[in-house]
């Protein structure tokens, strides 16, 4: 079976068969790359067969800050990621890297979904923000500890930012990656969350002391905020 582009550029969160998220940047430094890129992506999957190797979905995401792509693919499992490494990837790549050469592939993590939150709004996310945390390890629960504090604090914010559609919440599998946390946030429009962060407080968040307890959270060590449009979702066709 073929790639086949989705009309709307979107996972589909809904899959009970997501085992494994993998998710990584790439650095290609201007809009004009960017887009090329992302039409390079398209081309060299559209052209090939679908991977039979439990590939569910493949969306790449254009960053607003005008340098990087940000990839998210769901799988049944790691082992499934690992054999398409094995015996897709290398073709597609240098495809990819011939059309739009100089290509820097950097922060490659998987996580597994974890829980989600949305608004009920039916609408179509114009940006995605990407939250990434990484903890120390001394607390093994540490990043869903976390994840279910934001939660509670979404769930009893007082004013909660407009704009917001949904949460998906992913914690990193083992090894190196169980130190992380990646949420998955769809707002309406990058507007809507640019203004939310400047709104009064810390973070998108009312001074609520739920709020306050994410804010204290112990043990982490980084953090990020990064937002992006949606550009491609690919998913595996009928026949």
């Amino acid at each position: 079976m073929k790639a086949v582009v989705q009309t709307v550029p979107r996972p589909d969160f809904s899959r009970p068969d997501v085992g494994v998220v993998m998710a990584s940047t790439w650095r290609v430094g201007t809009p004009e790359r960017q887009r090329a890129a992302v039409d390079a992506i398209a081309e060299a999957w559209r052209s090939r067969d679908w991977p039979a190797v439990g590939l569910l979905s493949y969306t790449v995401h254009i960053g607003t800050e005008g340098e990087t792509l940000f990839h998210y693919s769901q799988w049944t499992d790691e082992g499934a990621y690992h054999e398409f490494v094995r015996t897709y990837r290398d073709d597609r790549n240098a495809e990819i890297d011939a059309a739009v050469p100089g290509i820097e592939r950097v922060a490659l993590h998987a996580y597994a979904p974890y829980r989600a939150v949305d608004t009920g709004k039916d609408a179509v996310p114009g940006c995605v923000v990407v939250v990434d945390a990484e903890f120390d390890g001394s607390d093994a629960a540490a990043p869903r500890t976390f994840v279910d504090l934001v939660l509670d604090a979404l769930a009893t914010d007082p004013a909660p930012a407009p704009g917001g559609i949904a949460a998906h919440f992913h914690v990193g599998t083992d090894g190196t990656d169980g130190t992380r946390m990646l949420n998955y946030a769809e707002w309406e429009t990058e507007e809507a969350h640019i203004e939310a962060m400047a709104a009064p407080g810390r973070g998108v968040g009312s001074g609520t002391p739920q709020w306050d307890a994410v804010l204290a959270f112990p043990g982490v060590t980084g953090d990020s905020v990064r937002r992006y449009v949606p550009a491609l979702s690919l998913a595996p066709g009928l026949s």
